[in-house]
């Protein structure tokens, strides 16, 4: 330790106090290349690399460099101890999780970055600046930046651990007309809260800390109450708003200390997470507002017309149909997630293409349990990006695939979104399947999707069902391919 302390003051007199300064630039650009890098697959594990080493170059020139009233930072051993604990942690995490739980490890991180900001705001309250205490009271920039950092991270963690628990089935929905008054009211009361304290005159923050508690409390309430009741089709617009949320959070605190990189990456995540909220919110057709307080999720009542008749395929008749077919689409969701059947995907992918047949994936952007979802599952088995389609250009070619083969969606491809205005779906842009001449849909029994409603494409005369695990059905398409 005593090394490091010598190192740290032979640099600061070498370089001068300017070298913090240029070391959060550099970590600042280092965010930005990150974030443009993650816009391809290609490029996306080099842009975490490059965001990593910015977030390193961070941390470790505030330990070096920063001071504060001309004192260096204390407790080293603490903060290293913490850093080697927290990277121990998220390792081991990261390594051991499921593609299928790679949703509630958003939620969950994303969850912890918004506690972080709020655990801030609470140690900071009482080390307000007396000399604007003394001009203004409580009513200055510096108590704003500490309050709404408080209820905003507050939410965040919060809403993103109820979050978690309903991706991962722990947690139901509650959707009631009056919760939605309920989260009205506490926004109202978080919001006159926060003007109240400002509002106080010069007063001793310790003294006050009672009401920054209640505030911290009520905003934990409200994070609960915010999410409970969003069903599980809108999770991906809500996972992206509390990401948004996170780096308002974290931003609010580089205000705080005046950290430049610190405000940098709090403005990239929260406009970031926005952007996304915003698009995920035109894919769905539906405004942000009509999410927060809408209706259609895991507690949707909606059912469809059942005339037709379920009709069956088996394996050797799909293998035939398959390997004979010019063109094929194949339209990935959550049960091949939950199948781990991607690499067998790939490779039915491979084979056909082997035989002259021209295979495409049709990506829907909420399919799954978060935004981008196919997209890493896809990856994952290195499926190349310029075989996937975005759902406009997949439905404009949809009339001219021979077989769609839709494996473990159901939501994204649902006809009731267009041709059912009472359905709770109804607007939704979708994968238009039941174009397409054949389909074929695997899936392990009639259960209905995310969404809560029955499907009638399950019931088009072109499609036919094979029932099974999605990954043994297509283990069992791949010999049956193979063996021809």
């Amino acid at each position: 330790m005593d090394e490091l302390i010598k190192v740290r003051e032979i640099l600061q007199f070498t370089l001068g106090g300017s070298v913090l300064e240029i070391t959060y630039m550099i970590a600042s650009i280092l965010f930005i290349i990150g974030l443009k890098m993650l816009s391809h697959p290609d490029t996306a594990r080099r842009g975490n690399i490059w965001a990593a080493v910015g977030m390193a170059l961070a941390i470790i020139s505030t330990i070096v460099f920063h001071q504060q009233d001309g004192e260096h930072i204390g407790n080293i051993g603490w903060i290293l101890g913490a850093i080697a604990l927290g990277t121990i942690i998220g390792t081991l995490i990261a390594k051991r999780v499921q593609m299928t739980a790679m949703p509630q490890l958003v939620s969950f991180f994303n969850g912890m970055g918004g506690g972080a900001a709020a655990l801030i705001s609470l140690m900071e309250f009482p080390h307000i600046s007396q000399a604007l205490i003394t001009r203004h009271g409580l009513l200055n920039g510096q108590v704003l930046v500490i309050l709404l950092g408080l209820m905003i991270g507050s939410v965040s963690f919060a809403g993103s651990m109820i979050a978690y628990g309903k991706l991962d089935g722990k947690i139901g929905d509650i959707r009631s007309g009056v919760l939605r008054i309920v989260n009205i009211a506490l926004l109202v009361l978080l919001l006159g809260f926060i003007v109240y304290i400002m509002s106080l005159g010069q007063v001793e923050p310790s003294n006050v800390m009672y009401l920054v508690y209640i505030l911290f409390a009520v905003s934990l309430i409200y994070g609960v109450s915010f999410v409970m009741p969003i069903g599980g089709a809108d999770m991906p617009v809500v996972i992206s708003l509390l990401n948004s949320f996170t780096g308002v959070a974290a931003a609010m605190g580089g205000f705080l200390y005046d950290n430049q990189v610190m405000l940098t990456g709090g403005i990239l995540v929260g406009s970031a997470g926005t952007i996304l909220t915003v698009l995920m919110c035109k894919a769905m057709n539906r405004s942000l507002t009509n999410v927060i307080i809408g209706a259609f999720g895991g507690g949707a009542s909606g059912e469809a017309d059942q005339d037709g008749h379920i009709k069956q395929i088996g394996v050797p008749d799909a293998a035939v149909l398959l390997n004979y077919s010019p063109r094929v689409l194949i339209i990935p969701g959550y049960g091949l997630a939950v199948a781990q059947a991607q690499m067998l995907c790939h490779e039915l992918d491979k084979l056909l293409e082997r035989n002259g047949v021209d295979v495409k994936y049709a990506i829907h952007p909420v399919a799954g349990r978060m935004p981008g979802h196919m997209n890493v599952l896809l990856a994952e088995a290195d499926i190349p990006y310029d075989k996937l389609l975005e759902s406009e250009e997949a439905n404009q070619q949809m009339e001219d695939v021979d077989v769609a083969i839709v494996i473990g969606a159901n939501d994204v491809v649902n006809p009731a979104a267009e041709d059912d205005p009472s359905s709770p779906i109804a607007g939704m842009p979708i994968l238009q399947a039941y174009k397409a001449r054949n389909i074929i849909v695997m899936k392990r029994g009639m259960g209905k999707g995310y969404a809560g409603i029955e499907n009638n494409l399950f019931f088009d005369e072109k499609t036919n069902m094979l029932f099974g695990n999605a990954k043994e059905s297509l283990q069992q398409v791949v010999n049956e391919i193979k063996n021809m």
